[in-house]
């Protein structure tokens, strides 16, 4: 049986293109209670760019990063990732939850990549120190992760991915769980470091409010089968004061347009979901013509 088409990582393509996406299809199952969860989906993202994705529930989102992360096989297309350097991961990935292990300490988890990549101890050392305090985390270095909040957590998970240095960053609705506060000030953290390193990020989130503080540009998918519906240029200038961004009146009408945008595929998807599987089955045979 054939695994599919792959990720390709490739050093040919535009220099300034990181992510290349061309036809992506992805269906699960098979006949007629298949699911197609990704269909023909293409776009660009640029080396460098804080791309961030909308859209409603079950349209794909986390599956389109499964599968840049190679956790998830494609059905059709093809993916090209540009490598910078071969001793480099091709990407990390921070969850929604508690991703760390429970049994490292602060300082282990977010050495852990640097350390299976034989990474000499002593610059180990260096990029953890700097990570760690960029993350707040410095006094908490040989903590375990019951001894912390959750943000706190959430915060080892992205020092962890930055300190790996990859290729590019993937991130599933990290700060969901977190409350208002935690999520608003680990939003300033993250566009602080990322300002700094200027990592490819592919970012998913529910919030509008979130991808437009945080993005350079918005794709909003259609309900499933997820599709590109549109994409949205965020033009607010960088670096970003959070709090100051949000109290902008051009901040609000970006939301507003935002959420016209994905309104109707919200709709959309929960309507599909509250439709039993008979009366969408009668609603086929209606429009076949059938009695």
């Amino acid at each position: 049986m054939s695994a599919g088409p792959q990720v390709v990582h490739t050093e040919t393509g535009a220099a300034d293109v990181k992510v290349a996406l061309r036809g992506v299809t992805k269906r699960f199952g098979s006949g007629g209670r298949g699911i197609t969860a990704l269909e023909e989906l293409t776009l660009d993202i640029p080396r460098g760019e804080f791309f961030m994705i909308v859209g409603p529930s079950g349209c794909g989102k986390t599956t389109l990063l499964r599968i840049l992360a190679n956790l998830e096989q494609l059905t059709a297309g093809e993916i090209h990732i540009r490598r910078a350097a071969e001793d480099r991961p091709q990407n990390s990935m921070v969850f929604q939850g508690d991703s760390i292990f429970p049994w490292m300490t602060v300082w282990a988890n977010t050495s852990y990549g640097l350390r299976m990549r034989g990474v000499p101890a002593s610059e180990t050392r260096e990029i953890v120190g700097h990570y760690l305090e960029k993350t707040g985390l410095t006094a908490f270095r040989d903590s375990y992760p019951h001894e912390l909040s959750g943000g706190m957590r959430q915060r080892v998970s992205i020092a962890r991915a930055f300190a790996n240095d990859p290729d590019v960053l993937l991130m599933d609705e990290p700060f969901s769980a977190l409350d208002e506060q935690n999520r608003t000030l680990l939003q300033g953290e993250l566009l602080r470091i990322w300002d700094e390193t200027r990592k490819t990020v592919v970012f998913i989130t529910h919030s509008v409010d979130e991808a437009v503080t945080l993005g350079d540009r918005i794709m909003v998918m259609t309900a499933r089968p997820g599709r590109a519906k549109v994409f949205v240029d965020v033009p607010f200038e960088r670096p970003r004061d959070v709090l100051e961004l949000r109290h902008r009146p051009e901040y609000g009408e970006m939301v507003y347009d935002i959420w016209q945008h994905l309104r109707d595929e919200v709709d959309r998807s929960q309507q599909a979901q509250s439709t039993p599987p008979a009366r969408g089955l009668m609603q086929r045979l209606t429009r076949r013509g059938g009695r």
